[in-house]
Protein backbone atom coordinates (compact mmCIF):
# COMPACT_ATOMS: atom_id res chain seq x y z
CA UNK A 1 0.00 0.00 0.00
CA UNK A 2 1.50 3.17 -0.71
CA UNK A 3 0.89 7.03 0.51
CA UNK A 4 -0.98 7.99 -1.77
CA UNK A 5 -3.82 5.41 -1.77
CA UNK A 6 -5.25 7.92 1.26
CA UNK A 7 -4.27 11.07 -1.10
CA UNK A 8 -7.97 12.21 -2.88
CA UNK A 9 -7.05 14.62 -5.92
CA UNK A 10 -9.92 16.60 -6.86
CA UNK A 11 -10.61 16.15 -10.71
CA UNK A 12 -9.36 19.47 -11.58
CA UNK A 13 -6.25 19.01 -10.31
CA UNK A 14 -5.18 15.52 -11.25
CA UNK A 15 -6.27 16.73 -14.81
CA UNK A 16 -3.90 19.93 -14.86
CA UNK A 17 -1.06 18.01 -13.29
CA UNK A 18 -1.65 15.14 -15.59
CA UNK A 19 -1.55 17.62 -18.79
CA UNK A 20 1.19 19.68 -17.51
CA UNK A 21 -0.40 22.70 -16.71
CA UNK A 22 0.07 25.25 -14.07
CA UNK A 23 -1.16 23.98 -10.31
CA UNK A 24 -0.63 26.21 -6.94
CA UNK A 25 -0.49 24.40 -3.51
CA UNK A 26 -2.55 26.26 -0.70
CA UNK A 27 -2.57 25.94 3.05
CA UNK A 28 -5.46 25.19 5.35
CA UNK A 29 -4.58 26.15 8.80
CA UNK A 30 -4.58 30.11 7.19
CA UNK A 31 -8.59 28.82 7.22
CA UNK A 32 -9.38 26.96 10.41
CA UNK A 33 -6.54 28.46 12.20
CA UNK A 34 -5.52 32.15 10.86
CA UNK A 35 -8.49 34.08 10.93
CA UNK A 36 -12.33 34.29 11.82
CA UNK A 37 -14.82 33.32 10.32
CA UNK A 38 -16.59 34.03 7.70
CA UNK A 39 -13.30 36.25 6.53
CA UNK A 40 -11.47 33.03 6.42
CA UNK A 41 -13.61 31.41 4.02
CA UNK A 42 -13.97 34.27 2.01
CA UNK A 43 -10.31 35.12 2.01
CA UNK A 44 -10.03 31.24 0.45
CA UNK A 45 -12.36 31.47 -2.12
CA UNK A 46 -10.66 34.91 -3.41
CA UNK A 47 -7.52 33.25 -3.21
CA UNK A 48 -8.71 30.60 -5.49
CA UNK A 49 -10.02 32.71 -7.37
CA UNK A 50 -6.89 35.38 -8.03
CA UNK A 51 -4.84 31.65 -9.09
CA UNK A 52 -7.36 31.33 -11.82
CA UNK A 53 -7.37 34.56 -12.77
CA UNK A 54 -3.69 34.31 -13.95
CA UNK A 55 -4.27 31.30 -15.59
CA UNK A 56 -3.82 28.68 -12.90
CA UNK A 57 -5.65 26.09 -11.20
CA UNK A 58 -6.03 26.03 -7.49
CA UNK A 59 -5.67 23.24 -4.84
CA UNK A 60 -6.19 24.07 -1.47
CA UNK A 61 -5.03 20.86 0.90
CA UNK A 62 -6.06 19.78 4.11
CA UNK A 63 -6.80 16.07 5.63
CA UNK A 64 -10.84 15.44 6.23
CA UNK A 65 -11.80 12.70 7.32
CA UNK A 66 -8.31 11.02 7.27
CA UNK A 67 -8.17 11.70 3.71
CA UNK A 68 -5.46 13.84 2.20
CA UNK A 69 -7.05 16.21 -0.12
CA UNK A 70 -5.03 18.31 -2.66
CA UNK A 71 -7.97 20.11 -4.06
CA UNK A 72 -10.63 21.55 -1.66
CA UNK A 73 -14.64 21.95 -2.99
CA UNK A 74 -16.27 25.66 -1.86
CA UNK A 75 -18.45 23.59 0.44
CA UNK A 76 -15.17 21.64 2.05
CA UNK A 77 -13.61 24.89 2.31
CA UNK A 78 -16.79 26.78 4.00
CA UNK A 79 -16.62 23.26 6.90
CA UNK A 80 -13.15 24.00 7.48
CA UNK A 81 -13.83 27.53 7.95
CA UNK A 82 -16.71 27.01 10.30
CA UNK A 83 -15.12 23.96 12.41
CA UNK A 84 -11.82 26.48 12.65
CA UNK A 85 -9.84 25.97 15.75
CA UNK A 86 -11.97 22.95 16.39
CA UNK A 87 -9.76 21.35 13.61
CA UNK A 88 -6.55 19.72 14.82
CA UNK A 89 -3.14 22.01 13.31
CA UNK A 90 -1.63 18.85 11.42
CA UNK A 91 2.16 18.59 11.10
CA UNK A 92 4.13 15.53 10.30
CA UNK A 93 4.09 13.95 13.24
CA UNK A 94 0.42 13.99 13.45
CA UNK A 95 -0.73 12.88 9.74
CA UNK A 96 -0.62 9.24 10.37
CA UNK A 97 -2.95 9.34 13.38
CA UNK A 98 -5.09 11.29 11.55
CA UNK A 99 -5.17 9.25 9.21
CA UNK A 100 -5.59 5.91 10.99
CA UNK A 101 -8.75 7.85 13.06
CA UNK A 102 -10.20 9.35 10.27
CA UNK A 103 -10.15 12.80 11.93
CA UNK A 104 -9.77 16.41 10.03
CA UNK A 105 -6.86 18.37 9.77
CA UNK A 106 -5.87 21.88 8.98
CA UNK A 107 -2.26 21.63 6.80
CA UNK A 108 0.82 23.87 7.69
CA UNK A 109 3.48 24.18 5.47
CA UNK A 110 5.04 21.43 5.90
CA UNK A 111 1.70 18.90 5.60
CA UNK A 112 0.84 20.95 2.75
CA UNK A 113 4.43 20.52 1.10
CA UNK A 114 4.11 16.74 1.42
CA UNK A 115 0.50 16.51 0.15
CA UNK A 116 1.52 18.94 -2.64
CA UNK A 117 4.50 16.85 -3.25
CA UNK A 118 2.56 13.17 -3.44
CA UNK A 119 -0.01 14.95 -6.11
CA UNK A 120 2.61 16.29 -7.74
CA UNK A 121 2.43 19.99 -7.31
CA UNK A 122 5.50 22.11 -7.53
CA UNK A 123 4.53 25.44 -6.37
CA UNK A 124 2.44 26.24 -2.64
CA UNK A 125 1.75 29.91 -2.12
CA UNK A 126 1.40 30.91 2.09
CA UNK A 127 1.63 33.70 3.95
CA UNK A 128 4.20 33.07 6.20
CA UNK A 129 6.39 30.14 7.03
CA UNK A 130 7.09 29.04 10.49
CA UNK A 131 11.01 29.24 11.76
CA UNK A 132 13.71 29.12 14.56
CA UNK A 133 11.30 30.55 17.82
CA UNK A 134 13.23 33.52 20.09
CA UNK A 135 14.73 31.63 23.14
CA UNK A 136 15.34 28.32 20.96
CA UNK A 137 18.79 28.26 22.06
CA UNK A 138 17.33 26.54 25.27
CA UNK A 139 13.53 25.42 23.89
CA UNK A 140 14.66 23.91 20.95
CA UNK A 141 11.54 25.24 19.51
CA UNK A 142 11.96 24.71 15.76
CA UNK A 143 9.20 25.02 13.50
CA UNK A 144 9.26 21.54 11.23
CA UNK A 145 8.57 23.46 7.94
CA UNK A 146 12.52 24.44 7.81
CA UNK A 147 12.83 20.45 8.22
CA UNK A 148 10.34 20.24 5.06
CA UNK A 149 12.15 22.68 2.86
CA UNK A 150 15.10 20.64 3.41
CA UNK A 151 13.61 17.53 2.29
CA UNK A 152 10.82 17.79 -0.29
CA UNK A 153 10.73 19.77 -3.60
CA UNK A 154 8.77 22.00 -3.57
CA UNK A 155 9.03 25.69 -4.32
CA UNK A 156 7.15 27.82 -1.22
CA UNK A 157 5.55 31.21 -1.76
CA UNK A 158 5.73 33.41 1.29
CA UNK A 159 5.92 36.88 2.79
CA UNK A 160 9.31 35.95 4.86
CA UNK A 161 8.46 34.97 8.31
CA UNK A 162 6.90 36.19 11.46
CA UNK A 163 8.84 38.54 12.94
CA UNK A 164 7.48 37.04 16.30
CA UNK A 165 10.38 34.08 15.51
CA UNK A 166 14.34 34.79 15.60
CA UNK A 167 14.63 35.40 12.27
CA UNK A 168 18.82 35.39 11.73
CA UNK A 169 18.43 32.03 13.36
CA UNK A 170 15.68 31.04 10.81
CA UNK A 171 18.03 32.23 7.85
CA UNK A 172 20.88 30.35 9.42
CA UNK A 173 18.95 26.62 10.14
CA UNK A 174 18.13 27.16 6.31
CA UNK A 175 21.12 27.86 5.29
CA UNK A 176 22.56 24.56 7.05
CA UNK A 177 20.46 22.59 5.45
CA UNK A 178 20.91 23.61 1.81
CA UNK A 179 17.76 25.50 1.06
CA UNK A 180 17.77 28.54 -1.28
CA UNK A 181 16.55 31.85 0.42
CA UNK A 182 15.37 34.15 -2.29
CA UNK A 183 13.70 37.87 -2.19
CA UNK A 184 11.58 38.89 -5.31
CA UNK A 185 12.64 42.04 -6.34
CA UNK A 186 14.76 42.70 -2.62
CA UNK A 187 17.60 41.30 -1.12
CA UNK A 188 16.57 41.53 2.23
CA UNK A 189 14.10 39.30 4.01
CA UNK A 190 10.74 40.19 4.36
CA UNK A 191 9.46 40.25 8.08
CA UNK A 192 5.81 39.20 6.69
CA UNK A 193 3.98 42.25 7.76
CA UNK A 194 7.14 45.47 6.89
CA UNK A 195 9.01 44.89 3.82
CA UNK A 196 11.88 44.29 5.73
CA UNK A 197 14.06 42.28 8.66
CA UNK A 198 17.55 43.92 8.43
CA UNK A 199 18.67 40.56 6.99
CA UNK A 200 20.21 39.58 3.82
CA UNK A 201 18.66 36.59 1.65
CA UNK A 202 20.52 34.59 -0.59
CA UNK A 203 19.58 35.89 -3.93
CA UNK A 204 17.47 38.92 -5.58
CA UNK A 205 15.57 37.44 -8.12
CA UNK A 206 13.00 40.06 -10.30
CA UNK A 207 10.76 38.15 -12.54
CA UNK A 208 8.74 35.06 -12.00
CA UNK A 209 10.70 32.99 -15.24
CA UNK A 210 13.82 33.68 -12.72
CA UNK A 211 12.10 31.98 -10.24
CA UNK A 212 10.85 29.28 -12.24
CA UNK A 213 14.06 28.66 -14.10
CA UNK A 214 15.93 28.52 -10.83
CA UNK A 215 13.13 25.73 -9.63
CA UNK A 216 13.86 23.48 -13.04
CA UNK A 217 17.67 23.93 -12.54
CA UNK A 218 17.45 22.78 -9.12
CA UNK A 219 15.11 19.84 -10.15
CA UNK A 220 17.63 19.01 -13.06
CA UNK A 221 20.49 18.87 -10.83
CA UNK A 222 18.70 16.28 -8.36
CA UNK A 223 19.39 18.31 -5.60
CA UNK A 224 15.96 17.79 -3.86
CA UNK A 225 14.58 19.80 -1.53
CA UNK A 226 12.63 22.75 -2.00
CA UNK A 227 13.27 26.24 -2.34
CA UNK A 228 12.12 29.53 -0.51
CA UNK A 229 10.94 32.62 -2.54
CA UNK A 230 10.25 35.39 -0.15
CA UNK A 231 8.11 38.54 -1.77
CA UNK A 232 7.13 41.11 0.68
CA UNK A 233 3.86 42.61 1.50
CA UNK A 234 2.74 45.13 -1.13
CA UNK A 235 4.04 49.05 0.22
CA UNK A 236 -0.04 50.24 0.83
CA UNK A 237 -0.07 47.69 3.05
CA UNK A 238 3.28 47.37 5.04
CA UNK A 239 2.89 48.56 8.97
CA UNK A 240 5.08 50.01 10.59
CA UNK A 241 7.86 48.03 12.04
CA UNK A 242 7.57 50.18 15.58
CA UNK A 243 3.94 49.42 15.94
CA UNK A 244 4.20 45.69 14.69
CA UNK A 245 7.26 44.92 16.52
CA UNK A 246 5.99 46.64 20.00
CA UNK A 247 2.80 44.39 19.82
CA UNK A 248 4.82 41.22 19.45
CA UNK A 249 7.30 41.96 22.24
CA UNK A 250 4.14 42.74 23.93
CA UNK A 251 2.13 39.10 23.00
CA UNK A 252 5.51 36.99 23.44
CA UNK A 253 5.69 38.66 27.23
CA UNK A 254 2.19 37.81 27.52
CA UNK A 255 2.89 34.30 26.37
CA UNK A 256 5.36 33.61 28.17
CA UNK A 257 3.81 34.34 31.54
CA UNK A 258 0.48 32.54 30.54
CA UNK A 259 2.73 29.53 30.07
CA UNK A 260 1.86 29.24 26.51
CA UNK A 261 4.41 26.86 24.51
CA UNK A 262 4.94 24.82 21.57
CA UNK A 263 2.05 24.17 18.57
CA UNK A 264 -0.07 26.88 20.68
CA UNK A 265 2.61 29.61 20.68
CA UNK A 266 1.92 30.99 16.85
CA UNK A 267 -1.53 31.24 17.30
CA UNK A 268 -2.18 32.57 20.09
CA UNK A 269 0.68 35.41 19.23
CA UNK A 270 -1.14 36.21 15.82
CA UNK A 271 -4.81 36.68 17.72
CA UNK A 272 -3.03 39.48 19.94
CA UNK A 273 -1.07 40.85 17.56
CA UNK A 274 -4.14 41.31 16.08
CA UNK A 275 -6.01 42.44 19.17
CA UNK A 276 -2.96 45.27 19.78
CA UNK A 277 -2.51 46.28 16.86
CA UNK A 278 -6.68 47.05 16.13
CA UNK A 279 -7.61 44.56 13.40
CA UNK A 280 -4.86 46.35 11.10
CA UNK A 281 -2.21 43.03 11.18
CA UNK A 282 -5.10 40.64 9.87
CA UNK A 283 -5.69 43.15 6.95
CA UNK A 284 -2.15 42.78 6.09
CA UNK A 285 -2.04 39.64 6.57
CA UNK A 286 -4.99 39.28 3.48
CA UNK A 287 -3.21 41.18 1.16
CA UNK A 288 0.26 39.48 1.20
CA UNK A 289 -1.32 36.55 1.00
CA UNK A 290 -3.11 37.49 -2.55
CA UNK A 291 0.27 38.97 -2.99
CA UNK A 292 2.38 35.92 -2.67
CA UNK A 293 -1.06 33.51 -4.53
CA UNK A 294 -0.39 36.08 -7.65
CA UNK A 295 3.54 35.60 -7.56
CA UNK A 296 3.23 31.46 -7.28
CA UNK A 297 0.66 31.67 -9.89
CA UNK A 298 2.71 33.16 -12.84
CA UNK A 299 5.76 31.27 -11.36
CA UNK A 300 3.79 28.03 -11.92
CA UNK A 301 2.76 29.10 -14.92
CA UNK A 302 6.36 29.70 -16.38
CA UNK A 303 7.95 26.81 -15.04
CA UNK A 304 4.97 24.95 -17.19
CA UNK A 305 6.52 27.01 -20.18
CA UNK A 306 9.68 25.46 -19.74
Amino acid sequence: MSMNSYLDIKPEVAEAVAAGKPVVALESTIISHGMPYPQNVQTALQVEQIIRDCGAVPATIAIIGGRLKAGLTPEEIEYFGKKGQAIAKASRRDLAVLCARGQDGATTVTTTMMIAHMAGIRVFATGGIGGVHRGAETTMDISADLEELANTPVMVVCAGAKSILDLGLTLEYLETHGVPVLGYGTEELPAFYTRSSGFKVDYRVDSPQELAAAFKAQHDLGLGGGMLVTNPIPQAYSMDPGVINAAIDQAIGECEEKGIHGKATTPFLLARVAELTGGDSLASNIQLVFNNARLAAQTAIAYCQM
